[in-house]
């Protein structure tokens, strides 16, 4: 074999091995070009955020205070616990402001760990700027107590005016407590020594779960997992993981899972927005949509003043043009490329297309979900 023939045989090669990875290329499923983190689909049972409430006074304002209200009870309150007694009818203060604190507890906590409070006025209070919060119980919907709030409040705007002139930046009756509650009360499940664990999907779609089912049972090499419906899945915990499921879920929730995600169409007709899907298919169908004007015209005090003068003015009246030329345009498509090149040779602003999403929706050739907002 001379060295031209060896030459011609390895670009041969080279070639037939680039075409290889092309075919598998186009022949990979789609459901794999778009696959996710399972972590980012779905979540483990029972490990999630709980929402605290409590109600509490906040103190030291300028005179932006509650001026009636339960604020004056709860003050009257406060002060009798403190060992001072006084009239209710005694308490004058603008200074003092009745709210609500909410918190959300996070999964696995722990006592002394702080997090986040926001505190709402619940009176006619005209800001928080500048005010502490007093010490609030958070309790969960079973009643106890979960956490201790208190600190300064941060509006993150200001509230000011003045002889009828006032300006205001966000929302002064609203502000928050940085890492202003402290965790005083645990609870939870001996995650570590569980026998099974349950996956809950973020949406639930028969295909997506009984994809998560085969990823996780490849992942593991075994029947491990089980679809118990759309939205759940249940994964009994391997030998080598018992004791140690939180290496388990670790090492899951980097599983690769395939989402099915449904054709649908959003609109919002507030905003005038359109959202097309991937999956969206369309029959050929022809579409003409009409145009039509109307100028409405009235005088004005210059164009009288012209009109007696002998000039021209402008007469009032209404004025309506359409479009006589009537244009159908064809539009189809099996992939979202196809649907976006037809719907923009329409020309039209997305007010008329939601117009005519329905439209084709109403026709029967919209193979989709139309979903208006």
């Amino acid at each position: 074999m001379d060295k031209s023939t060896r030459i011609g045989i390895r670009c041969i090669g080279i070639k037939a091995g680039a075409l290889a990875i092309l075919i598998a290329m186009v022949l990979l499923p789609i459901s794999q070009l778009y696959a996710e983190r399972l972590k980012d689909v779905a979540s483990v049972r029972g490990i999630r955020d709980n929402q605290l409430v409590g109600y509490g006074l906040v103190v030291g304002l300028t005179g932006t205070g509650d001026k009636k209200g339960a604020m004056l009870i709860s003050l009257t309150n406060m002060l009798f616990k403190m060992g001072i007694t006084i009239e209710q009818k005694d308490v004058v203060s603008k200074n003092v402001a009745a709210v609500m604190v909410t918190a959300k507890l996070p999964p696995f906590p722990k006592v002394g760990r702080r997090i986040d409070a926001t505190v709402s006025a619940i009176g006619d209070c005209k800001s928080l700027q500048g005010g502490v919060l007093l010490m609030t119980p958070l309790k969960g919907p079973d009643g106890k107590v979960y956490a201790l709030a208190q600190g300064g409040v941060s509006i993150g705007g200001f509230s000011a005016g003045r002889g009828g002139a006032s300006v205001q930046k966000n929302f002064p009756t609203v502000g928050n407590v940085p890492e202003g509650a402290t965790i005083e009360k645990e609870f939870g499940y001996d995650l570590a020594n569980a026998e099974d664990l349950t996956i809950v999907l973020n949406k639930t779609d028969f295909t997506t779960a009984s994809n998560v089912k085969n990823a996780i049972n490849k992942h593991l090499k075994g029947d491990y997992a089980k679809t118990l419906d759309p939205s759940s899945v249940k994964v009994t915990v391997p030998e080598q993981y018992k004791g140690d499921v939180v290496t388990l879920v670790n090492d899951l929730e980097a599983v690769d899972v395939s989402i099915d995600v449904p054709a649908k169409v959003i609109i919002n007709e507030r905003t005038g927005t359109v959202v097309i899907g991937e999956n969206v298919r369309l029959l050929p169908v022809a579409i003409a949509h009409g145009d039509l004007t109307i100028e409405i015209t009235e005088a004005t005090p210059t164009d009288v003043a012209l009109q007696a003068m002998g000039g021209q003015s402008v007469q009032p009246g209404v004025s309506v043009k359409e479009n006589t030329k009537v244009s159908l345009t064809r539009i189809s498509g099996t992939n979202l490329g196809d649907i976006v090149s037809g719907l923009n040779k329409l020309g039209v602003s997305p007010r008329d297309l939601i117009a005519i999403m329905q439209a084709i929706k109403a026709a029967g050739a919209l193979s989709a979900e139309l979903e208006i907002l």
